[in-house]
């Protein structure tokens, strides 16, 4: 399973490239949010379809997340979920940089203020999410292990979360179907249900308590 660290951030930024002018390209291994900045606190400017190419055009080196170019348009995605070859295998870009070459760059984040959500400092996190069980190859791509479960919650449920808000926990990574979430982030149950849910990043997730796994994201 590959290392995740915790990224904290409050305000776009301008990246400033250093080091190799390399490009490397690489391929999403699932849905994966095109931000603008490098932030789960940073604005979704477009999704990135699982398998499709992007070309990264550098990462920061003391976090998980990458810059790049898809379909012409640029933005930043989480690291570990894009996949890149080396050697004639298939492996995530972040924890390879120096491997693959990948360019290192910086984040200067005084240079403008627009683009970060309104959510508050969110300051230090308090874990990371991975993508659940060891990471396999299937078709050339870097999938995780668990994709999470089908899952179809009654109305019930949805609205119970509805009445029932909870403070949002921010850790790095991206909320996707089958991540792992740190056992230090409080799960809240929902009556007569098998599942917890969780303010994860800004959006609410129903979770399995035994293996922490997002099974379900709910769009209200």
């Amino acid at each position: 399973m590959f290392n995740k660290a915790i990224l904290g951030v409050s305000a776009t930024a301008m990246m400033i490239a250093t080091g190799a002018s390399a490009q490397t390209m690489a391929t999403a291994a699932t849905d994966l949010n095109l931000r603008a900045g490098p932030g789960p606190n940073y604005a979704i400017n477009n999704v990135i379809d699982a398998e499709a190419d992007v070309t990264v055009l550098g990462c920061l080196e003391a976090s998980n997340w990458c810059e790049v170019s898809y379909n012409g348009e640029q933005g930043w995605a989480y690291g570990d979920y894009l996949a890149t070859q080396l050697d004639g295998e298939y492996v995530a870009v972040y924890p390879n940089m120096q491997a693959t070459e990948t360019t290192v760059v910086t984040y200067d984040e005084t240079a403008r203020e627009e683009g970060a959500l309104a959510l508050g400092s969110i300051g230090a996190g308090v874990g990371a999410l991975a993508i659940g069980g060891p990471a396999a190859i299937v078709g050339g791509l870097i999938v995780g292990a668990a994709t999470g479960a089908t899952l179809s919650p009654e109305e019930k449920t949805v609205t119970y979360i509805q009445q029932n808000p909870v403070e949002p926990v921010f850790v790095n990574g991206e909320v996707v179907m089958g991540a792992t979430v740190p056992g230090e982030v409080t799960a809240y149950q929902v009556p007569d249900a098998d599942y917890e849910y969780i303010n994860l990043n800004g959006r609410y997730v129903l979770v399995q308590p035994d293996s922490r796994e997002i099974v379900y994201i709910a769009d209200f």
